[in-house]
This record gives C-alpha cells, structure tokens and sequence, in this order.
C-alpha cells in the first residue's frame, strides 16, 4: 500500500474545485482530476500533529447542539478534521470516479476513549475496494486517529456510487454495519431546522458540497432545494444523547432519506446508556432519515 504524509490539513475550497472539475466531459485526462483509474487505489494518507482550534470547536458545538463539551471533544468531531483527507483521498487522480454525487449511506464512529481538547492528534485514511450494492457499487473510507500510538478514535465512512450494480469487488468493513429500524420508537424531541442549515455546518467544518449550501446548486443535482449534511443529522443526534453515553462506545447510523431544508424533523430514541435512535420526519409519512444505535465497549 502507498502511503502520502501530509505536510499540513488540505486546503478545502481547493478540493471541492478539484472534485467539480470532475464533473466536467474528458476532465478526468487532467493530471489533477480524479477519474483516471479503475478501481480504488490503494493509497493511505497520513496526516500529523494535528491540534484542535478552541474558536472552530465552540462554532461546531454551536451549529450541532452539543453543551461546552469541557476538557472533551464531542465523539462526532475528528470526522471534522479527518475529512479534508477523505475528499483528497476521493479528488486524487487516481480515484475512479469524481467525489461529487456520492451518497455517504452509512457511517460508524469508535470512540475508545474521549479525546482531550489539548491532546493532538495524528490521522490516518484509506479506502477499501469497490463492492456490489443493489443500486450501484460501493466503498467505505476508514479513518484512525491516534495520540502518541495509543489508538483512539476510528471511523468507517461507507459512499455509494449510484449506477449499475456487476456484481463485482471485494468485502469491506461496510458487510459487518448492521442498523435497525427507528421506527418503533417513541419521539423524544421534535428539531426546527433552518433553512440555512447546511452554509451554517459547512462554514464550521469546510463541507462545501453544492447540495447543502444552497437550493439553486442543490437543484442542479436533482433536490428541490438544499439537503441538511448527514454528519450534521449524526452530530446532533449524539449531542441529544451526550448524557447517556458512556466513556467508550460504537455508534453507527444508517442515512435514509434526505432531509430536505428548511424542515421540522421528530428526534426518536429508546431509553438506556446504549440506545437505538433516529430522525424522522413529522405527520403521517413519518419519512425516515436517519436510524442509530449504540453500543458499548
């Protein structure tokens, strides 16, 4: 596997260029674009002694609900700064195909312990190979994040390139991530959500995809006005559910449909320390969003 040690955090706006440089015919020919390869490269990416910014962290804290999170990150915060890492990995040339219109489906954070505030931290991304999905192919991007060699956060991150399914590819950790109905569940809050939501998340954590920022770009993807980030939704989730978390636990979401802003959405969950939760819409439809659960460790 090549490894590539980052010297500094991915300038954002710049990769978002990159990825909708992609979009456009014969583009993947550049030396810069993704799309040239075949298959997903086997390429690591390290990043070092990264510090987290008090003033960003309270603007994260602020957009996803969380309380001061004190002397502690929130669980859902290395995703923040691992994913400028993930769109370099995915705008990289040798990617198969451009990160924009990929469907994040599922996601599941490890906390093994809570991160300090002060701790730095060092990150280390990759991708597994493409396999079948009935609506296309899919893969996941596996993050790590250490303090010193102490392992101590980790994260699948499972995309879905919609298209033909071939029946194709290899297992990836995605076979093992198995996320039940919310369904049953009664409502424990219900969440008025702006319409401009998704600037307000991806002004904190650099997630400039056009189908969160704003309706007209959304529309040109085929939403009829822009889609709150499924990060956030799992962000805000964990902060609803913060006092009942332990020290060191699993939680994996399932991202149903999208939530289309601005939207009054119904937050679910089951009573204990490890709950099952998940976003639905309001009224009779009850449409799905999200579904969760949590487990020890």
């Amino acid at each position: 596997m090549a490894e590539r040690t980052l010297s500094s955090s991915p300038v954002m706006p710049v990769l978002f260029a990159r990825a909708g440089a992609a979009m456009i015919p014969g583009a993947s020919r550049l030396p810069f674009v993704s799309g040239g390869g075949r298959e997903i490269p086997d390429l690591t990416l390290r990043l070092n002694d990264v510090a987290v910014d008090a003033g960003r962290l309270a603007s994260y804290n602020d957009v996803c609900g969380f309380a001061d999170s004190g002397d502690t990150l929130p669980a859902t915060y290395p995703h923040m700064l691992a994913f400028p890492l993930h769109l370099a990995l995915m705008t990289d040339s040798s990617f198969p195909f451009g990160a924009i219109g990929l469907v994040h489906i599922v996601n599941r954070i490890v906390q093994h312990r809570p991160i300090e505030t002060g701790e730095r931290m060092s990150f280390r991304v990759w991708a597994t190979p493409l396999e079948p999905h009935p609506r296309g192919r899919q893969f996941s991007i596996r993050t790590e994040a250490r303090v010193g060699d102490e392992l101590v956060w980790e994260e699948v991150s499972t995309n879905l390139r919609r298209g033909r399914s071939d029946g194709g590819g290899g297992a990836s950790a995605s076979d093992s991530i198995e996320v039940p109905s919310a369904s049953d569940l009664p409502a424990a809050g219900e969440w008025e959500l702006p319409g401009d939501l998704g600037r307000r998340y991806g002004s904190v954590s650099g997630d400039l995809n056009p189908i969160h920022v704003h309706p007209l770009t959304a529309r040109l993807f085929g939403f009829p006005s822009a889609i709150a980030h499924g990060m956030w939704t799992k962000a805000r989730c964990v902060a609803a559910l913060a006092d009942r978390l332990p020290e060191a636990f699993t939680v994996d979401v399932a991202f149903r449909k999208p939530i289309l802003l601005p939207a009054t959405v119904t937050f679910a969950a089951s009573d204990g320390s490890t709950p099952r939760f998940g976003v639905r819409g309001t009224g009779e439809k009850a449409t799905p969003h999200l579904d969760g659960v949590v487990t020890g460790r």
